[in-house]
Order: C-alpha cells, then structure tokens, then sequence
C-alpha cells in the first residue's frame, strides 16, 4: 500500500533540482487513447545523471522516455514522443491493456 503523504509532486522535484543546478527535463503526458496507465497530465522529472521522479506509464515506456530526455537535456529542443502497442505486447511495455499515449518532453530552464 502506498502512502500518499509521502508521494511528492514531479513539478516540486524539477524545481528544486533546477534550483540545486542540476540539468532537468520534464515528461508530461498530453494524450491517451484507450486504456493508458497515467492520466493525461501525468509527469516523470528526469536529471542529467538519469534520476527519475513520477510517472508517465511504466515499464518500457518510461525507460525510453528517460532514455530520450537525456537528448532533449543536451539540445534544448522539446519533443513529442508517442508509444502504441498491440494487445498482445502491452503488458511487456507497461500499456497494460494496449492503450496509446503521447508524452511531451522539454528541458527546464530558468
């Protein structure tokens, strides 16, 4: 069971990494179709070393997210990423019942 009191908000996480200088990119989910795991406006904070607050799906997804933001840190330039999956496989990439969702990737400057 998990304790919401001890949950922190992935927006509280960017900020205060930003603010102990850490580079910091920010994942937002901005679409679903189907069933998806995390609502739309769901967030997963990620660090230039490859730390990770929040969520955005699971599983697969979220390692290619974080794998993806470390481009996203390193150029500025933001990014929509989309991940889709047939039923069969949606469980092995976290979408649990082959749902569709489009996440939005952007560097956090100052």
């Amino acid at each position: 069971m998990t304790n919401e009191a001890n949950i922190r908000d992935p927006l509280e996480i960017a900020e205060a990494w930003h603010g102990q200088g850490r580079a910091v990119a920010l994942a937002t989910v901005i679409e679903t179709w189907g069933s998806a795991p995390r609502p739309v406006g769901s967030h997963l904070v990620i660090d230039g070393e490859g730390n990770f607050e929040g969520s955005v799906s699971g599983g697969c997804v979220e390692g290619a997210v974080v794998g993806e933001a470390a481009n996203v840190i390193a150029s500025g330039v933001p990014r929509i990423l989309e991940f889709g999956v047939a039923d069969e496989t949606a469980w092995r990439v976290g979408l649990s019942c082959g749902g569709r969702i489009r996440v939005y990737l952007e560097r956090i400057d100052g």
